[in-house]
C-alpha cells in the first residue's frame, strides 16, 4: 500500500465509488486515511455522497465547501495540500473524468514525485463510451497521463453495467482488461464488482474487489 492512490479514469468509468470502497479498505490497515474529492469536472457524483460512511470509519473527507450545494463551481478543497503535507496521512484521491480533470494534479504533482510514495491507478470500463476497445482505452490514458504529468503504476477494471451487471459481464471483460494491460505494460490493479456478484467469481477471476456502491449511486441507476 503506497501513501497516496490516485484514482482516474474516462467519464463516468466507476472512479468515485472505487475511491470510496478503497479508502474504507484502507482505513482496516491504517490508522489515519483521508480521502481527496479533486473532481472539479462532474458533480453529479461525489464523495460527500458516502458522508456517513466515512464519518462512521474515521475517514477524514478533503472536499470543497461547494460539493452538494446549489453552488455549481469547479472549486478546489482548501485543505488539498493536506495531502502531499502530512506525511501521516494516506490519501485516495479522487480525480475527474478524461485529461481536462486530470489537470488539477498539477498543483500536487511536484511534491508527489519527489516523494516517490504513490499509485496512479487507471480505471477502465470496457461498457463505456470511447473505451470499448484496448486502443481507444490506451488512447484516453495517454491524453490522460499527459494532462497529470504522472505515469500510470497500474489498471483497475471496473468494466460494468450498472446495476444489470451480471457475472458474464464482469467475465466478458477480463480479456479486454488484458490486452489494455499488456499494450500498456502496466499490471492490474484488481479488478472491481458489486459486493453481491463477486460471490458469484470466486476462483473464476483474479484480484477481485468486492464494491459496496453508493446510495447515491444506485437510486440515479435505477431512476
Amino acid at each position: 500500500m503506497k501513501r497516496i492512490t490516485m484514482i482516474l479514469g474516462h467519464y463516468g468509468s466507476g472512479k468515485t465509488n472505487i475511491a470510496v470502497n478503497l479508502a474504507a479498505k484502507y482505513r482496516q490497515e491504517r490508522d489515519r486515511v483521508a480521502i481527496a474529492d479533486l473532481d472539479i469536472v462532474n458533480p453529479y457524483f461525489r464523495t460527500k455522497d458516502s458522508l456517513d460512511l466515512l464519518k462512521e470509519k474515521d475517514i477524514r473527507l478533503i472536499v470543497s465547501e461547494y460539493a452538494n450545494s446549489n453552488v455549481d463551481i469547479p472549486a478546489l478543497p482548501q485543505d488539498m495540500y493536506a495531502v502531499t503535507d502530512d506525511k501521516g496521512l494516506t490519501c485516495v484521491l479522487d480525480i475527474g473524468g478524461d485529461d481536462r480533470g486530470a489537470l488539477v494534479l498539477g498543483r500536487l504533482r511536484p511534491a508527489i514525485l519527489e516523494e516517490k510514495d504513490y499509485e496512479n491507478l487507471l480505471v477502465i470500463n470496457k461498457y463505456r463510451p470511447l473505451t470499448a476497445d484496448a486502443e481507444s482505452t490506451l488512447d484516453v490514458m495517454r491524453e490522460i497521463e499527459a494532462a497529470a504529468g504522472i505515469p500510470f503504476t497500474g489498471i483497475i477494471n471496473n468494466s460494468n453495467l450498472g446495476v444489470e451487471t451480471t457475472a458474464d459481464v464482469v467475465l466478458s471483460s477480463v480479456g479486454y482488461a488484458n490486452e489494455v494491460a499488456k499494450k500498456a505494460s502496466l499490471p492490474i490493479f484488481m479488478t472491481t464488482v458489486r459486493e453481491d456478484v463477486a460471490k458469484q467469481l470466486i476462483g473464476k477471476v483474479e484480484g477481485l474487489f468486492p464494491l459496496t456502491l453508493q446510495k447515491n449511486f444506485i437510486e440515479r441507476k435505477i431512476h
